[in-house]
């Protein structure tokens, strides 16, 4: 029997959402793939939901709300994602060049490392028996 390092298929989307929460100013450590993706999968819901209230409403009140409550916990699962790919949360800032929203959104794309990096250990990695 050996004991080793296998990725498992990351979080899924209850998951990802507590994780999210749990860790809402938490910008170091890393956060994979399906998590980041599947919180900002979250969030356009929410803000789509919140839109359409809006509307209904007649004036901005809930979106602006969702954007001034849901900014640091985007901000700092977009940064512990940048870590996953072994990247400092710095560069976050490309995205204000044209070309850099491009790079960035090939960054969040990739599949982030396995193995432990200079920001913590890898999400996805969990020990398994075989």
């Amino acid at each position: 029997m050996t004991i080793g390092c296998a990725p498992t298929l990351a979080v899924g989307f209850g998951q990802a959402i507590t994780l999210g929460l749990k860790k809402y100013v938490t910008f170091n450590g890393r956060a994979s793939r399906s998590e980041y993706w599947y919180f900002l999968l979250f969030y356009m819901i929410l803000s789509i939901i919140t839109r359409i209230l809006d509307a209904a409403i007649g004036a901005p009140v809930l979106s602006t709300l969702l954007i001034v409550v849901a900014f640091i916990p985007l901000l700092s699962i977009l940064i512990r994602r940048l870590h996953d790919i072994g990247r400092s949360g710095w560069w976050y800032l490309i995205w204000i060049t044209v070309i850099g929203a491009f790079v960035l959104l090939y960054w969040l794309c990739q599949k982030g490392g396995v193995d432990d990096n200079q920001y913590g250990p890898g999400p996805v990695a969990q020990p398994t028996a075989s």
